[in-house]
């Protein structure tokens, strides 16, 4: 296990620009992910909710009806860490995953994430 870091603002504007739905204010980075609705918004919040303990790493989560908002900041330092952005990583590429044309798989048929 590496130690996490506290990243300078080029490395959490490096971040941002190859994530372009998250976003940095008040010191989070943030995505809001829009659903279909309220079941899905559940499924969403467990999914993350997961991975976020398989990786011992916990954000703030706000919950509406068809949306949901994840906040990371590493709360030991009150700061932006390889912790933040690694999970921010993981989420992304879980949550807004669909299988792709070629797949037997089909896919939820409306947006499922967004």
């Amino acid at each position: 296990m590496t130690e996490d870091q506290i990243l300078s603002e080029e490395q959490i504007q490096e971040f941002l620009n190859t994530h372009s739905e998250w976003e940095l204010r008040d010191g989070w980075i943030r995505r809001k992910y829009s659903t279909p609705g309220w079941a899905h918004t559940l499924m969403l919040v467990n999914t993350i909710g997961y991975l976020a303990e398989a990786g011992w790493h916990h954000p703030d989560l706000s919950v509406g009806y068809a949306a949901v908002t994840v906040k990371l900041q590493t709360h030991r330092v009150k700061a932006i860490t390889t912790k933040d952005t690694e999970l921010a990583k993981k989420i992304e590429e879980t949550v807004t995953w669909l299988p792709d044309d070629a797949a037997a798989l089909d896919g939820f048929p409306k947006n499922w994430v967004r």
